[in-house]
């Protein structure tokens, strides 16, 4: 009996998996294939490249517990896919649907290449809760602003309930060449970065089941007072199971809405589902506008003044600006490869408007360094701060630093735990340390602010309105 092929991508799950559920059904031998593919524009940063070895050595396990190894290949997406095709006389190719610029473009060609051959092209939904073009404004364009997306995507029916894991998988008999995950290279050796993403994270599915279930059970009731808060934990930390697919969003909005009635924890729920939603209009952006993560959505701001100051974007990375909370957030991201949500508006803001550098150097470090770094929410997001994209944050909303930090980090526990040259500094001047008393300060190795902010806010507003009158 000829095969299916099942393409693994941004979906390294066994649970609700309609493209391998489908080929399971069929009867036929599954040859489950992940192909590293290097030369797309937005090839995974480091941060990425180590939990994608984790994950995959995760699923690897469960396929192979279900009858078919996962299969391993290296190169051009469509070359790769068409020629295993080849190989094994496939009766088909099965995939999960991607909104990615390049996948989208690779999907194309793979499915004509697939037609030339005879063989038969299925592509799944699964990345989402809803399909980009079944959410449409009155006239039937796509929508630019959150809330009346999130009102159109909540009057559709409810995302119906996950499917469990294919009971077995039939395999295939015939010798079947394969890489070595190890040969990849996607774990750092030299040197070794990662001690702190190890000791913050569990890749694969049963590391996901687990980060949700600790949410369910220990924040989910008081989400909407404590997600703004970085130093009380009360986020869900799922984004990068849901970036890598090994928790799909039906599987979460399900386990909320669960919770919901069964604890009857509304609030809760709802503010969580909200979040989710962001993540849907960040892909329904991306799906229409393909140029998100390159170019400005709005074209007047194509010619904005942005600065080039290589050593204050180089203080922003390392987490040297002079402000607490921005330096607290880069360095969490540089040893966790995640950042607080609240904290990642600050230090964005703080890029952006205090610093006037361009939102893409700040996309493309957070794409390196974060392990839920995803185009279509990281794009949006840097746009959104920067004024450049739809339903952005308006241009005189500059974040104070300081204000906002003495607000979400009252007691200063965030800051301490990771600048912690400054925990000895008294709570009413943590968030500010160069307007402590001189004996407070003596001893401490942190550096003064890189620019001012009274006088930063004037230059970012002055750059705002000089491009608005252009």
């Amino acid at each position: 009996m000829r095969p299916i092929i099942v393409w693994f991508r941004q979906d390294l799950r066994v649970a609700d998996h309609a493209a391998l559920h489908a080929a399971a059904s069929t009867g036929a031998p599954v040859i489950p294939v992940y192909v590293l593919d290097e030369g797309t524009p937005w090839a995974p940063g480091g941060a990425s490249r180590w939990w994608l070895h984790y994950s995959l050595q995760a699923l690897s396990r469960a396929l192979r517990e279900l009858g078919a190894p996962l299969v391993l290949r290296r190169g051009a997406t469509r070359i790769t896919l068409s020629r295993l095709a080849g190989e094994v006389d496939a009766a088909g190719v099965y995939w999960s649907r991607s909104y990615e610029p390049a996948f989208v473009e690779a999907e194309s060609a793979l499915q004509q290449d697939l037609a030339r051959l005879g063989i038969e092209a299925r592509r799944f939904a699964g990345v989402l809760l809803c399909e980009p073009e079944a959410v449409r404004t009155a006239t039937g364009q796509p929508f630019k602003v959150f809330t009346p997306f999130s009102r159109a995507i909540q009057r559709l029916p409810q995302p119906r309930a996950p499917t469990p894991a294919p009971a077995g998988l039939a395999p295939w008999s015939a010798p079947l060449s394969s890489d070595e995950l190890d040969d990849w290279d996607l774990l750092p050796r030299h040197p070794d970065w990662a001690h702190g993403l190890r000791s913050s994270w569990t890749p694969g599915a049963a590391g996901a089941a687990v980060r949700m279930q600790r949410f369910l059970d220990r924040a989910l009731a008081e989400y909407p007072q404590q997600r703004d808060r970085p130093d009380l934990q009360g986020g869900s930390r799922c984004s990068p199971h849901l970036h890598f697919g090994e928790l799909s969003p039906r599987q979460l909005w399900h386990a909320i809405e669960q919770a919901r009635h069964e604890a009857r924890n509304e609030k809760g729920a709802l503010a969580f589902q909200r979040q989710l939603l962001w993540r849907e209009f960040s892909y329904h952006l991306l799906s229409h506008a393909p140029q998100l993560p390159e170019q400005p959505l709005r074209a007047d701001f194509a010619n904005f003044s942005w600065r080039s100051d290589r050593t204050a974007l180089q203080a922003w990375q390392q987490g040297r600006t002079g402000y607490p909370i921005v330096d607290a957030g880069m360095r969490e991201l540089w040893h966790t490869g995640w950042m607080h949500n609240r904290v990642r508006m600050i230090v964005a803001s703080f890029l952006v408007k205090h610093l006037l550098v361009h939102w893409s150097e700040g996309e493309r470090w957070f794409w390196d360094t974060l392990v839920d770094a995803d185009l279509a929410n990281n794009a949006t997001s840097w746009q959104w701060v920067a004024g450049s994209g739809t339903d952005a944050v308006p241009y005189f909303r500059i974040f104070n630093p300081v204000t906002q930090a003495r607000r979400f980090d009252p007691h200063g526990s965030y800051v301490r735990r990771w600048v912690p040259e400054l925990a000895k500094i008294p709570a009413e001047h943590l968030h500010a340390p160069w307007l402590a008393p001189g004996s407070t300060k003596d001893g401490i190795d942190y550096p003064a602010p890189i620019v001012d902010h009274a006088e930063a806010r004037a230059r970012a507003l002055a750059a705002y309105q000089a491009q608005r009158r252009r």
